[in-house]
């Protein structure tokens, strides 16, 4: 559990949220035909009933080997173990918004008691997702959500308005509050990474960033080789840059490693979401000062309690309604179905050692 330099948050209230991708699935059926898109069903909600023993709980990152969403779904399998159910991780080797498409259908094939999500696109993934609800199976969504009807329940990582607006006060107190900046961002249709974005835009619309400009946002695909161009790209275009925001582990851990061999190193500041082990290294050599995240693993055991608690018929996805998530505690779901994890940890040079994901 993250426990230390909790971010202090100074933006308003606001609970919505939204992070990060997978890699290459082996899961049998994965040629299914797309779904075509099933009207859902109705869930009731018993309070007072026990925990299913015996689930059969799948999780979908947007890429099946991408380090954040390896940490996230082991949470989720780890905390399916803790229920005695049988959860796995399949998913597809790239993050495109159609990608997801066929491990879904396979999964309904297969009967699974719930799939948890995240989702590359909200809408490619919604006719699938919906026929999976149709055939009586709990949707989960975390990180990235699906569309709202699509899905009974969406876990966030905390609320995409803090993030978004924390992030350019990262940057901002690192270049000192004026200079150019730029956006390294995951794919174009990422609902998570969209999000931040719109809330980092607003957020630069303050008085007291009036000499800051954004110049561009670029998109690296959540691929680590295409980031890293994207990130010379951008020195290239805009010498004169002082910063690079960029809220994917898979965008900022390219950025390190280009700016760390770079002349600009130490000039050009970074700083978004990345996990510790990877920019350990960087935070040591002075490449990167502070950055944030919370723990993806946490994230995805929630996921699962969640998944369980639908499926077991204790919560339908309604506001007000509460569930408990193991070791970490009871949770009430909010506004349109969503469960906010709670805040990231700023990561930095004194505390960077205490983690280990």
């Amino acid at each position: 559990m993250l426990h230390s330099n909790r971010l202090r948050w100074t933006v308003g209230v606001g609970l919505v949220l939204t992070l990060i991708a997978g890699c290459g699935g082996t899961t049998k059926g994965s040629d299914a035909a797309a779904g075509n898109g099933g009207t859902g069903t109705e869930r009731s909600a018993d309070p007072g009933a026990k925990l299913k023993e015996g689930l059969k709980i799948a999780f979908l990152p947007k890429e099946i080997d991408n380090p954040y969403m390896t940490v996230m779904d082991k949470g989720g399998t780890d905390a399916v173990t803790e229920l005695k159910g049988t959860g796995k991780a399949v998913g597809p080797s790239d993050a495109s918004a159609s990608s997801q498409v066929s491990y879904i259908n396979t999964l309904i094939q297969q009967r699974q008691d719930a799939i948890v999500i995240a989702a590359n696109d909200p809408n490619a993934v919604a006719p699938a997702l919906k026929d999976a609800m149709s055939n009586d199976i709990a949707v989960v969504t975390l990180d990235s959500d699906a569309a709202k009807d699509a899905r009974d329940v969406f876990v966030n990582q905390a609320s995409s308005e803090e993030i978004g607006r924390s992030q350019i006060k990262l940057i901002a107190d690192q270049i000192g509050g004026e200079g150019k900046i730029a956006i390294l961002s995951a794919t174009p249709n990422a609902t998570n990474q969209n999000t931040w974005i719109g809330f980092m835009k607003d957020e630069l619309k303050k008085p007291e960033y009036a000499k800051i400009q954004l110049v561009t946002v670029a998109y690296g695909d959540d691929d680590d080789q295409k980031s890293f161009q994207e990130a010379q790209a951008l020195l290239q275009s805009t010498p004169d840059l002082k910063g690079i925001v960029s809220p994917t582990t898979v965008g900022i851990a390219a950025a390190a490693r280009y700016l760390s061999s770079s002349p600009h190193k130490g000039k050009v500041k970074l700083t978004g979401l990345g996990t510790p082990n990877q920019l350990r290294q960087f935070v040591k050599d002075g490449t990167v000062s502070e950055f944030a995240l919370w723990d993806p693993g946490e994230l995805g055991y929630l996921a699962a309690y969640a998944a369980a608690a639908l499926a077991s018929g204790q919560i339908s996805g309604a506001e007000g309604e509460k569930f408990t998530a193991g070791k970490l505690g009871e949770y009430t779901i909010g506004k349109d179905g969503e469960v906010i994890l709670g805040p990231p940890t700023v990561f930095k040079a004194d505390n960077i050692d205490d983690f280990n994901f």
